[in-house]
């Protein structure tokens, strides 16, 4: 009943901001034939045709070269909106220190810099609920952020756009030992997430390089990867539920915990990789697998690419279940993390070689797994 029940807000809500033409929140960016114009959760700005949308949004990429201006339909910050946001959130979760500004601002590859002279901090799905509603309402253009660890700036802003980072929203809401059933708020850092799990024998499905800093509501947004992609496949396939937050402020409840689900329209997967387009995500339940045992770890060289798909079709047919892992560098790659980080080094001979292989598994049988290798 609560899938139907969320089914139908959300499309009453995105009517309402289709019919009033408004927007608040967006990561992605939309031309005009005639001017660039950077769009806050624009859904669909112009209600008559989806294809006419689709057409916009391929002339933005494809003319990356145009100068991006600012949308004057959006307003400008003043003295009663900090007034309205110190009055939600308390003084220390709005912020307009420079310093602070400069580091959300910017992406971690600092090629992309914005100019916004605010950042909330919401505790709550509640306060989110109540920033987007205000921001809406005074069409003031928003961009989501979470750990700010992309590498293509789609979390900083382009102009003066207010930034609501989740970064506060951080509890373990439940964790269930029997189903391996996660529930966490978005602004949940990946590696304390591992930390939790690894304390009660379960590992996360997602691993990446930046989990130190990288929020899991952020990679839910992004849909990211991992390494562990070959074994446990994409979030679509680990998210069982999450909660959203809508441009006006609706919240989308769809945090279910069942697996075998199959009843009505599965909304999340539409969040799922959506880059903060449809909502903000505020929480997620999540599938975690069991910690197995025995861990093994190979790394080979190969000298063309062919050889590289070679060894992967082997590996699939050959590991099976226990490949966990399978990851690629070419020369180039493993020179700069060579030159990058002192007391690095090449595990393999010093002659040349154009392409390298890490393979992982991971099962419970030590045993059975070595013979495998």
């Amino acid at each position: 009943m609560e899938k139907w029940r969320a089914t139908s807000n959300l499309r009453r809500s995105l009517k309402s901001i289709l019919n009033r033409q408004l927007s608040s929140v967006s990561e992605f960016r939309y031309l005009n034939e005639k001017r660039s114009c950077q769009s806050s959760f624009n859904l669909i700005r112009d209600c008559k045709s989806l294809g006419q949308v689709n057409a916009i949004q391929h002339r933005c990429f494809s003319s990356a070269s145009t100068l991006v201006q600012r949308n004057p339909s959006f307003s400008t910050l003043n003295s009663d909106d900090i007034s309205y946001f110190k009055g939600l959130l308390g003084e220390k979760s709005v912020i307009q220190d420079e310093d602070r500004l400069e580091t959300v601002n910017t992406d971690w590859m600092h090629k992309y810099k914005g100019s916004s002279k605010l950042l909330l901090l919401p505790r709550s799905t509640e306060e989110v609920a109540q920033i987007l509603r205000y921001c809406n309402s005074r069409c003031l253009a928003v961009v989501p952020q979470g750990g700010n660890t992309g590498l293509v700036g789609g979390s900083v802003p382009v102009f003066d756009e207010v930034i609501v980072n989740v970064s506060s929203m951080k509890n373990i809401i439940s964790f269930d030992k029997v189903s391996g059933i996660l529930v966490c708020e978005a602004g949940c850092i990946l590696e304390n997430l591992l930390s939790f799990l690894d304390n009660q024998g379960f590992i996360m499905p997602l691993d990446l390089g930046a989990k130190g800093s990288c929020q899991i509501g952020g990679n839910v947004s992004t849909n990211a990867g991992g390494l562990r992609l070959v074994r446990y496949g994409s979030l679509h396939e680990n998210v069982l539920g999450l909660e959203a937050v809508l441009a006006n402020g609706d919240v989308l409840d769809m945090l279910g915990t069942l697996r075998k689900d199959n009843t009505g329209y599965d909304l999340k997967h539409l969040f799922i990789g959506s880059e903060g387009s449809l909502g903000i995500v505020t929480k997620v339940s999540i599938l975690t697998p069991p910690k197995l045992s025995s861990v093994n770890i190979a790394f080979l060289a190969c000298n063309d690419y062919s050889s590289c798909q070679k060894l992967l079709m082997e590996a699939k047919r050959k590991l099976g279940e226990i490949l966990s892992a399978f990851e690629f560098l070419d020369t180039e790659a493993m020179n700069l993390v060579l030159h990058q980080f002192d007391g690095v080094r090449n595990p393999l001979p010093a002659s040349m070689h154009n392409f390298y292989i890490l393979i992982e598994t991971t099962g419970s049988d030590e045993s059975y797994n070595r013979y495998l290798y």
